[in-house]
């Protein structure tokens, strides 16, 4: 079976939970309290081996959190291997007001890390045998700009295909190697690296763009209620969005990769793999908090709109 390794260098633990109406001042009453790992790769991970996948979660946590985080890693059954910090790992938290469905999201900063911290990961994943090797998340305080390029051109010279989603510097400049495979941005990622606003068929044209030069193979890019687009070498595709009742956009963007990724590791042409993809990113949408994409949802979303 394929082996997947994801990389979070800024992971959280994820409390959810509803209320009836956010007001200032006064205190706030919610329940159905949840508590999930979370940070782009370990979401990846998460719903990789809910697929079945062989997959792997490496990350930097420190502190009390940090060993919460462990913690919930064993409880989900997620194989991990933790690289320790000073800082303290930070806790996100989603509030759902349920009288108008609106959600509220606080996201911390998160611990500065360091050059070591980096090395430390780098050299954690130079001794893993990977067959794709996912990135996921902006990158942290403290971390040099070129961390992820230097992951990149790590799995590239063992033959791992590297897989990013990021922002900002973490984004351009590993774009500006030629060792990604995937890229998954979102819309507005997208529109930050090429400094504009963008319609959805000017994104696809970016989209081809980033093929074109040679930065990656793939480019898959996600919309929102728009859908998402698909990017490669042979193969342009934008399917709209699955229409869904909403819970949580919690996770969407990272059930849509993890889905993804897995299918191709499984040998699925890439507009297969995109389809499950954007089944899977619906399916994360119905789901309350940070639970992520259920796989019976997935799978029967799938069915629903592309026929099996």
């Amino acid at each position: 079976m394929p082996r997947i390794v994801t990389v979070t260098l800024n992971p959280t633990v994820d409390l959810s939970s509803d209320t009836e109406v956010v007001r200032p001042v006064r205190k706030v009453r919610t329940r159905n309290e949840r508590f999930d790992p979370g940070g782009g790769g370990i979401n990846v991970a998460r719903v990789i081996a809910r697929l079945g996948g062989d997959v792997e979660a490496v990350y930097l946590a420190g502190g009390e959190i940090g060993a919460l985080l462990d913690r919930l890693l064993a409880d989900h059954g997620i194989a991990r291997h933790r690289i320790a910090i000073a800082g303290q790992t930070r806790v996100g938290y989603i509030v759902h007001e349920q009288s108008t469905g609106l959600e509220y999201r606080f996201v911390p900063e998160g611990p500065h890390i360091t050059a070591a911290d980096c090395e430390a990961c780098r050299a954690a994943l130079a001794s893993r045998q990977a067959d794709y090797l996912v990135c996921s998340g902006s990158l942290p305080g403290g971390a040099p700009a070129d961390t992820y390029v230097r992951i990149a051109e790590m799995a590239a010279s063992k033959g791992a295909k590297f897989v990013l989603d990021s922002s900002g510097d973490g984004l351009r400049t590993t774009l500006e190697t030629d060792a990604v495979y995937l890229v998954k941005p979102s819309l507005g990622e997208l529109e930050q690296f090429v400094g504009r606003k963008l319609t959805p068929d000017q994104a696809a044209r970016e989209a081809s763009r980033i093929v074109e030069r040679g930065m990656a193979e793939l480019v898959a890019v996600t919309l929102g209620t728009d859908g998402a687009i698909l990017a490669g070498r042979g193969v342009a595709l934008r399917l709209p969005a699955i229409p869904v009742r909403v819970g949580s956009a919690v996770g969407a963007g990272d059930s849509f990769l993890a889905a993804m990724v897995w299918a191709l590791s499984q040998g699925r042409a890439a507009a297969e793999a995109f389809r499950l993809g954007v089944a899977a990113g619906a399916a994360a949408a119905m789901t309350p908090g940070t639970e992520l994409c259920r796989i019976e949802d997935v799978h029967a979303l799938y069915e629903r709109a592309f026929g099996g």
